[in-house]
């Protein structure tokens, strides 16, 4: 009976595909970062669901900066504020809870004046992101950009 049970689970890891993406985010519209954002969320469990395992990064960059910061340093609307804090918890969800690596370019922070020591701390600092998301490309990740 042990040798079946066993036999099934390795069945079950060998019939499993893994998904390998990297989603890159450089869009300045706060709504569509938002919604973008739990659309990961959702496919990694689709993904899940049918027992296939997820390898996920997003790589940060141009106006999805504001997203990595836990203290914005710059005036926005409303609504704005409202879709960059649903982006802020679906990211800090992604990251503590389904293991997707969350990297901000440094160059970016910069161009939007945001100090690197209000970023979330679950956010890696990258000196460029377009060399983390070339690497991430020839480790056979499949490239999903939001602009």
């Amino acid at each position: 009976m042990k040798i079946i049970i066993m036999l099934v689970i390795l069945l079950g890891i060998l019939g499993a595909d893994e998904y390998k993406a990297i989603f890159d985010c450089s869009s300045k519209d706060s709504a569509f970062i938002a919604s973008r954002m739990s659309l990961i969320e959702r496919t990694i469990t689709m993904i899940e669901k049918r027992g296939d395992t997820v390898k996920f990064a997003l790589t940060i960059h141009g106006g999805c900066t504001k997203m990595t910061t836990a203290n914005l340093n710059e005036i926005l609307e409303d609504a704005q504020m409202q879709a960059i804090q649903r982006a802020k918890e679906s990211i800090t969800r992604l990251s503590k809870k389904q293991g997707v690596e969350i990297v901000v370019c440094a160059m970016s922070l910069n161009a939007a004046t945001i100090d690197e020591d209000d970023i979330l701390p679950f956010i890696r600092i990258s000196e460029n992101s377009f060399i983390d998301t070339i690497h991430y490309q020839n480790k056979g990740y499949a490239l999903m950009t939001f602009k």
